[in-house]
């Protein structure tokens, strides 16, 4: 998983993540308040050691973590009680690509110890 950590003087701590991953990146750039990054990896360091999964519902996507992968769905992926037939003559369609994405725990673990590691750098600068 490649990822490129950026701290803008505009849009504050921001994540670049490959494009399979993007939405990986997108969660955690809207879905956890950088206040919460420390508490979130003791609940990571609970999965660890837990048969149970996390799962956390955020506003646009749904993390599952479980001791073996981090999941990430976009809601959008659950609308199909909407009929997009009514929107056929706006040629709109559900793009599924880009709307879910894995990882394994250890890469996830990696990435959350370098994403708090690069935030509490940069907070002393």
């Amino acid at each position: 998983m490649e990822y490129q950590f950026i701290k803008d003087p505009i849009a504050g701590f921001k994540v670049r993540m490959s494009q399979e991953h993007a939405l990986v990146g997108r969660w955690l750039n809207e879905e956890l308040p950088l206040t919460e990054v420390a508490s979130f990896l003791e609940q990571l360091l609970g999965v660890k050691h837990s048969t149970e999964e996390l799962k956390l519902e955020g506003k646009e996507v749904r993390l599952t973590l479980s001791k073996d992968e981090a999941l990430f769905e976009a809601h959008s992926l659950f609308q199909n009680d909407v009929d997009l037939s009514r929107y056929e003559d706006d040629f709109l369609e559900l793009d599924e690509d880009g709307l879910s994405a894995g990882c394994g725990f250890e890469d996830f673990e990696a990435l959350m110890q370098d994403w708090y590691g690069f935030i509490q750098s940069r907070k002393l600068r």
